[in-house]
């Protein structure tokens, strides 16, 4: 029999939120008959406690729904090897799926013939988890992991065993901040962008969260202390009728909410009316990824929309009161130098310093094992070998000057985030950085600035870093070296 404790659910990083990644499938495992401990790494410290708790488990599933997040729990995995050899290794997640290779295959420096990984899960393994775990209280041989998505039976996430939602990432507004909270009103994503993890996995497959699961998951959130929700959709407009009725219900029932979500740039000017209605609703910021203004890297990515439809949708966004946050991928094979510089120059003369976190102009193109760029004939030229370490297959810009480029904005980036330096005057470093690269003047700023006026930054949450970003110095050391317990 499994006792309490036997089973650990492990998230190392779900940006800045607390992880439903934990609370969905420990919903789950809780109404099995099972009693899972759950332990976050992005806030709880990987000391004797923790370690305790990662020695004694009989069955520990580490969550990888994107790429940070792996890149961490392969420390903790290693870990738990040293720990706990009879421990039964789960990774399960988005992630997980597309690096099964790399997580079943033995490493040569931890002295076993087993993988970090016993047992590997995609996405929707609510199910599957529960199965695993009846096969170890039973004694039975570990069940073969479903090799195609299903729709799993919703329930709403059981947040019991999860720190609080105080030592997460906060709504920042009006010179105040304020307990935010995190939900999911659907799951996987109908388009097939190229450089994407969610169309390998899911296929151009959605699911839509019943409205009352995502309305349960919001109360007990509020009930918590929450006054702000983001949904954590790939696409909250995969679906703008679900989106909307579950704004509407959302507000129903919790009209001093504020709310934020991500969508398509396609997705904002198809549905330009609904704008209005979403701020009256309480949508403060909409964060949309606009990825690159080159249309050439535009069409390789598959991305649906061009560089002129991204200032379309900033006029839709903002003409209804609502702030745009903006996600790039700066650095790609195909990004010149002269797309690096107008990048910076479209932040500053939109006044976009303030709702683009910095580290957006030092994400570099990841390509993950199944990614479709694999596929595409523009990436061959530039292709490397699968680096283990990355998670990422390699690649090199034709123009040396991108990639000193890149690796100079990372470095800069990672300590302005360490040292809590304001976004404008790291925007100016960094546009120094790619103005002296191209041998260009120092960009200046535009003679009338939009946000002069306001009494106050727009709002954003505290979180800065990505899920697509590399792990921090920071976060590397959070899960490779034991702390003493708090």
């Amino acid at each position: 029999m499994l006792a309490s404790g036997d089973i650990l659910l492990v998230s190392c990083y779900e940006p800045g939120f607390q992880p439903i990644a934990l609370g969905s499938p420990a919903a789950f495992l809780r109404r099995a008959g099972y009693e899972p401990r759950c332990l976050d790494l992005a806030v709880e410290e990987l000391g004797e406690t923790a370690l305790g708790h990662l020695s004694r488990a009989r069955l520990i599933a580490i969550s990888a729904p994107m790429h940070t997040a792996l890149a961490l729990g392969l420390h903790v995995a290693r870990r738990v090897r040293a720990l706990n050899a009879d421990a039964l290794i789960c990774f399960f997640g988005m992630y997980a799926t597309l690096n099964e290779k790399l997580l079943r295959a033995a490493p040569p420096d931890i002295g076993t013939d087993r993988g970090l990984a016993d047992v590997v899960m995609g996405p929707e393994c609510e199910d599957a988890l529960v199965a695993l775990a009846d096969s170890l209280r039973d004694g039975r041989a570990a069940p073969t992991a479903p090799t195609a998505l299903h729709r799993v039976a919703f329930l709403p996430p059981d947040r019991s065993g999860l720190p609080p939602l105080s030592k997460y990432a906060r709504l920042l507004m009006n010179g105040q901040n304020h307990i935010a909270g995190h939900v999911e009103a659907t799951r996987g994503c109908k388009h097939q962008c190229r450089h994407c993890p969610i169309p390998p996995v899911y296929k151009g497959r959605f699911f839509a969260l019943p409205v009352e699961v995502v309305l349960q998951d919001v109360r007990q959130q509020v009930a918590a202390g929450a006054r702000h929700v983001n949904f954590g959709d790939p696409d909250f407009l995969n679906s703008a009728k679900h989106a909307l009725a579950v704004a509407r219900a959302v507000h129903d029932q919790h009209p001093q909410v504020t709310f934020s979500f991500t969508a398509k740039v396609q997705h904002i000017i198809a549905h330009a009316d609904l704008f209005p209605e979403l701020a009256r609703l309480g949508c403060v910021f909409v964060v949309s990824a606009i990825e690159s203004l080159s249309n050439h890297v535009l069409e390789i990515l598959d991305k649906g929309h061009t560089g002129d439809d991204v200032l379309t949708a900033l006029a839709v966004v903002r003409g209804a009161g609502i702030s745009l946050r903006p996600t790039m991928v700066a650095f790609t094979p195909w990004t010149s130098l002269s797309d690096y510089v107008a990048l910076c120059a479209f932040v500053r003369e939109h006044a976009l310093e303030d709702e683009v976190d910095p580290v957006q102009l030092a994400i570099r193109l990841l390509v993950p094992p199944g990614s479709l760029l694999l596929r595409h004939p523009a990436m061959s030229p530039h292709l490397g070998a699968l680096s283990e370490e990355g998670l990422s297959y390699t690649w090199m810009h034709p123009d040396p000057r991108m990639d000193q480029l890149c690796e100079r904005v990372a470095s800069l980036v990672e300590e302005a985030v360490r040292d809590n330096q304001p976004g404008a005057a790291t925007f100016a470093r960094i546009h120094q950085l790619a103005a002296a690269s191209a041998g260009q003047p120092i960009l200046t700023p535009a003679t009338t600035d939009p946000t002069s006026s306001r009494p106050f930054p727009p709002p954003r949450l505290s979180e800065s870093w990505f899920c697509c970003a590399q792990p921090t110095k920071s976060q590397l050391r959070s899960v490779s070296v034991t702390k003493s317990a708090s």
